[in-house]
């Protein structure tokens, strides 16, 4: 049995339609914004089925104020990567949440990572966790797997220049450790990938493992596909094994990773559905359409069921080759005319954010 992908599929739904049912009742009773989106809607019944679950567009995040705890329980407020001008999602953390959130990225990545934190590189600046209150995507992502980390080196400078000779130290340093990497897919492709290849740096990191999540959309922009990704990763730094997740601020702590084969696989307290753009109905495995995201963990605000604005499709349950159970599935990009956002995608206009 892998943890935290070991239920079968009948398991897991009796466990989350549960869980997920009691978070509703609980949202309704301590959000009154919430409470009234669901009576409007036609109320809360018990439900039978997880589609029955109602769930909000993760827009609505950017429009209002929702949480389900008093303010002065808010211990860390999380926004979304935006542009100068965007409106971003604020996520109100209370210390019970932020704290399940961490636990259960430590089960997620377990079967990745194992127990023992390694030496780190982190693909970014340290100047992102500036205020210990209030972090961005990016911010959160940082803290968060940092915990599977030690020796903590970030590889950026504040200009986004990388600096490659501390990175040449570190590895001197922990010859012989496993080494983990952990960065935002379009800046580790920017300004670390390619900013090698123009000055001609070649690293081999030897036993490696690289975690990277977001901003694929400019990636996509490019013809760079995940295969590409790890293919060129190996090929000028030496990173043997690279494992994307994809996930949101919405939901942090709620990441779904990717396995051995290349596939995204929900664990065993989260899961997703497929819905229709046009009609918001269910749909079938192996077909596209809105990815809905649901989890057990958020208590402080009414984020256990969110409707994105991402592509996905199901491409199987309980039955990859990896061993892991639950629903695994792609991700094909955003709906047209979403905004570009994402925790890498902020630096895809230029360094100082217009």
């Amino acid at each position: 049995m892998i943890q935290p992908y070991h239920l079968t599929k009948q398991e897991k739904q009796e466990k989350l339609l549960k869980s997920l049912t009691e978070l509703t009742d609980y949202h309704m009773e301590n959000s009154a914004p919430y409470r009234a989106m669901i009576d409007k809607s036609g109320g809360f019944n018990q439900p039978s089925l997880l589609e029955d679950i109602p769930y909000l567009p993760v827009q609505l995040f950017k429009l209002m104020e929702l949480k389900s705890v008093e303010s002065e329980k808010v211990v860390k407020v999380l926004t979304s990567s935006g542009t100068t001008g965007q409106q971003v999602s604020k996520i109100y953390l209370d210390k019970e949440t932020a704290a399940a959130q961490t636990k259960v990225l430590v089960d997620v990545m377990k079967p990745i990572l194992g127990a023992k934190r390694m030496p780190m590189i982190i693909l970014d600046t340290k100047s992102v966790l500036k205020d210990r209150r209030s972090f961005s995507a990016r911010g959160a992502g940082i803290l968060g797997f940092s915990t599977f980390g030690r020796k903590h080196f970030y590889a950026l400078n504040d200009d986004m220049t990388i600096d490659w000779q501390g990175i040449e130290q570190f590895l001197a340093q922990h010859t012989g450790s496993k080494i983990l990497l952990f960065g935002f897919t379009f800046m580790v492709w920017k300004y670390v990938y390619q900013e090698a290849v123009k000055s001609g740096q070649t690293f081999d990191f030897g036993d490696s493992v690289l975690i990277h999540g977001g901003g694929w959309k400019k990636l996509q922009d490019e013809a760079v596909s995940a295969d590409t990704f790890k293919e060129e990763l190996h090929r000028q730094l030496g990173i043997r094994r690279v494992h994307n997740y994809y996930g949101m601020v919405e939901q942090v702590g709620s990441i779904f990773v990717e396995c051995s084969y290349g596939h995204l696989h929900t664990p065993s307290y989260a899961d997703i559905m497929i819905r229709d753009p046009i009609t918001f109905q269910p749909l079938p495995q192996g077909q596209q359409g809105l990815i809905q995201v649901m989890s057990e963990l958020p208590k402080s605000y009414p984020g256990h069921s969110l409707l994105t604005e991402d592509l996905g499709t199901i491409l199987g349950e309980d039955d990859c080759l990896c061993g892991w159970k639950g629903k695994y599935f792609s991700v094909s990009g955003r709906i047209p005319k979403a905004e570009l956002r994402g925790c890498s995608d902020t630096f895809a206009f230029d360094r100082k954010g217009r």
